[in-house]
């Protein structure tokens, strides 16, 4: 297989581990995907979430990269009406002045929390719509072309940081189009419009400055290992953790449950909801995950792979890097 294999990462904070630990095991993450030759990482903006403790992925990724040396990190993304573009600029010109040629600014337009934290992060509810012209300022401060009489990102301008648009619905895909940029479609966990927004994108496709032809970067969930068997069985692990977190956020961490109830959990109309958001996910031994991501990068028309690997463990994470990447060929 020939395209590149890239790296998301959530900074997941598993049952009885501290958030330290948590970045602790992003580093070894990080590590692991560099020795093994993938693309680059890129780390989520979520809040007031208990297993999750990527709230600050600049912070996150200035600390990874300086335990790393070549592979690129970058955010999947930057939630932007969540921020000012210039505050924005100001993170990513700082991380690119510090670790050049290696810092992507992938951008969404969710909040990536609930309208609690939205009101928490002194955000007007109304701000997403604002994302096309923040888009747009954002780009100008970091080409030094402000669009904003009297201001200049510093740092950031002049660092023309490359931005991705994130997204998991046709409107992401037509700006992406529009602007010129790279397009992430967040098949991880939003499956249903996967090959209508990747085909409107490459439709729509406008060059710019930035990206002379359509990329198309698409998530997928991965869980491999060399038994077919334990794979199986991490597969069933993540299933019932996932529904367990979902139905449980906000409750403050995590919730006791004996398998009798996870059960009848599991059977529910809401636990369905949240596993179909697993649709895209490979699990098996190498030549199962080669297979499927095959079949999965001709269906979403994919440029790049953006990988989540899951599994019981930090060990078992890593050990579906190894595996794919075993699989895929370097």
């Amino acid at each position: 297989m020939s395209l590149p294999l890239s790296v998301l990462d959530f900074a997941i904070v598993r049952e009885g581990v501290s958030v330290r630990e948590a970045f602790l095991e992003s580093v070894e993450l990080a590590k692991t995907a560099e020795r093994l030759g993938y693309e680059r990482v890129w780390y989520t903006e979520h809040h007031n979430m208990s297993t999750i403790a990527s709230a600050a992925p600049a912070v996150l990724i200035a600390h990874i990269a300086t335990q790393t040396e070549r592979i690129r990190l970058g955010s999947g993304g930057v939630m932007l009406p969540n921020h000012s573009p210039l505050t924005i600029a100001e993170q990513f010109g700082t991380l690119a002045e510090l670790h050049p040629g290696r810092i992507d600014l992938g951008l969404g337009r969710a909040p990536g929390t609930d309208q609690a934290a939205v009101r928490a992060m002194r955000r007007d509810a109304r701000a997403a719509e604002a994302f096309p012209q923040d888009v747009r300022e954002l780009q100008a401060y970091l080409r030094d072309q402000s669009l904003v009489p009297g201001i200049r990102a510093i740092p950031g301008a002049g660092t023309d940081v490359p931005l991705y648009i994130l997204g998991s619905s046709l409107f992401g895909a037509q700006l992406a189009a529009a602007y010129g940029l790279p397009y992430a479609f967040a098949s991880h966990f939003a499956p249903d419009a996967l090959e209508e927004a990747t085909a409107v994108y490459r439709e729509q496709f406008q060059p710019s400055e930035q990206l002379d032809k359509p990329y198309v970067m698409a998530a997928v969930n991965v869980i491999a290992h060399d038994d077919p068997d334990v794979a199986r069985q991490e597969w069933e692990w993540t299933k019932r953790n996932r529904v367990k977190s979902m139905l449980t956020r906000g409750r403050g961490g995590f919730q006791s449950f004996t398998d009798q109830d996870m059960d009848v959990l599991m059977a529910s109309p809401a636990a369905q909801q949240i596993l179909h958001m697993l649709t895209y996910t490979a699990v098996g031994d190498r030549d199962a995950v080669r297979s499927y991501l095959g079949d999965f990068a001709e269906r979403s028309t994919a440029d790049e792979l953006m990988i989540a690997p899951f599994g019981s463990t930090p060990e078992a994470a890593r050990d579906s890097l190894r595996v794919l990447r075993d699989a895929w060929g370097r």
